[in-house]
């Protein structure tokens, strides 16, 4: 269950600055209590499920982390997490829009040693025609900056920067991004359970690797704003996410398949 409801006043300044970086952490969103048994769902889910193959050449990826998409349809418990009304409400009040669909939800476990995420825009894989699509990142234990925080490039959330999948390649091309722009930075750092880190689909970030002797067990939903329409995929990736996460549908259908079901109003 949600803490408690952030206020109007909190919630205009919790969208302020999502307007303006790109991405906003949001404190005690839930107690320690139903994270902790959130995290019990979630261990159970993984065991159940596959890790996705991300493929042999693409070594930074691989060393990123383990990544298990879609949890909620593998183990139906884990839906009192990614089908959660007020986290969807919550995601709804960020957007500024009356409500939101489901993209998908997946696992992020960075193991002990693991390496760093390279810089990356998720919404580079997403054939959605809106812009109101937000990322919940959120700790099942505490974390900080030592197990692989995560870090946004400010600003970087109106559109595409490149055409690169997360790769090693992306990262070299992204950083000269931040690096020649003089863009500023801003991580994570450290979060307790319950804290939750949202960020918008265009917004650039990465993760630093995990140099301590524990996992780094992250929960991830993607909410979309009710009554996006397909866009027509671009993309290798996004030709895969239309096939994975919105069935059935083609380019210019509402993006409301069976596995997007509404879940949150403002």
């Amino acid at each position: 269950m949600l803490v408690s409801r952030p206020t109007s006043d909190a919630i205009t300044e919790l969208r302020d600055e999502l307007a303006s970086d790109g991405q906003v952490t949001v404190r005690d969103v839930l107690d320690a209590g139903t994270v902790e048994r959130f995290r019990e769902l979630v261990r159970v889910a993984i065991e159940r499920a596959e890790r996705l193959d991300v493929g042999a050449d693409n070594e930074a990826y691989q060393r990123a982390f383990d990544q298990y998409m879609n949890l909620w349809q593998v183990d139906e418990a884990v839906g009192e997490i990614t089908l959660h009304p007020s986290l969807g409400e919550l995601a709804a009040r960020l957007l500024g829009v009356d409500a939101v669909r489901v993209y998908h939800d997946q696992a992020l476990v960075k193991l002990a040693g693991g390496g760093p995420t390279p810089w990356h825009q998720d919404h580079w894989y997403w054939p959605v025609d809106t812009d109101r699509m937000i990322t919940m990142w959120l700790p099942l234990h505490d974390v900080d900056a030592d197990m692989g925080d995560l870090e946004f490039a400010v600003g970087t959330h109106d559109g595409p920067l490149g055409d690169e999948p997360l790769s090693a390649a992306a990262d070299e091309f992204y950083e000269r991004h931040v690096a020649d722009g003089g863009l500023t930075t801003k991580r994570t750092g450290t979060m307790a359970p319950g804290d939750a880190s949202f960020h918008l689909g265009w917004t650039l970030h990465r993760a630093h690797p995990n140099t301590t002797d524990r996992d780094r067990e992250i929960m991830t939903v993607i909410w979309f704003a009710d009554g996006a329409r397909v866009s027509e995929p671009d993309n290798d990736g996004q030709r895969l996410d239309l096939r994975t996460w919105l069935p059935g549908l083609t380019p210019g259908d509402l993006a409301a398949s069976a596995i997007n079901p509404l879940v949150g109003r403002a």
